[in-house]
């Protein structure tokens, strides 16, 4: 995985007023941890940052005066109406050693007619080289018929990279479409469900 670099300025103002100015100036306060170091605070760049997020997983080179790290996004704060970056944690990470992360499940192929395809895990955790993060494992399901599942423990993951997950966890099933009248019975069971709470709430 390819590295993005970020200048990354010292931060020495703290509190809700000083976040505000920073991100008036279009910048993102950040704070690194890991490996035992104190916190350190800084601030990137908002729109170079919105974009390096855009990639699951992004390796981030902080730059900067004193500064020259490696860095994996761990925690994302944003603004629940208008969407903006509003902080952001960092794990300082080193060459060669493991992380943990989750990388999305995507698949290839149509499964056989007759089934309904259900995927109930669109990411999966795993461990691997913080500087080798697979981008995702994908799983073929051509003609997999009614009946068939894929598990955590099944998926064909990149060499050097293992399952931190349960191997039992089901990825995706093939199921039995539902006839029209079992669709329904489920809406009336839902309708009801529904009213009986109306009612209660009376």
């Amino acid at each position: 995985m390819s590295e993005v670099r970020l200048a990354a300025e010292p931060r020495t103002t703290f509190g809700k007023g000083a976040a505000r100015k920073i991100r008036r100036a279009d910048k993102v306060p950040a704070v690194l941890y890991g490996h035992g170091i104190e916190p350190k605070h800084f601030t990137l760049p908002g729109h170079d940052l919105l974009l390096a997020l855009r990639t699951p997983n992004v390796l981030i080179r902080l730059e900067g005066e004193g500064v020259d790290e490696l860095a994996l996004p761990k925690g994302v704060q944003r603004d629940p109406i208008k969407g903006f970056l509003e902080h952001v944690d960092l794990l300082l990470v080193k060459r060669g050693e493991k992380v943990t992360v989750e990388i999305p499940v995507t698949t290839t192929g149509d499964i056989a007619p007759g089934g309904l395809f259900d995927q109930q895990l669109v990411t999966v955790a795993v461990e691997t080289e913080a500087t080798h993060i697979p981008t995702g494992v994908e799983v073929d399901i051509e003609g997999l018929e009614v009946g068939a599942v894929v598990t955590a423990g099944d998926l064909k993951l990149p060499k050097g990279t293992t399952l931190a997950a349960d191997p039992e966890t089901v990825v995706l099933q093939v199921t039995v479409v539902p006839t029209a009248a079992e669709a329904g019975e489920a809406e009336g069971g839902e309708e009801s469900a529904a009213e009986g709470s109306a009612e209660q709430a009376e």
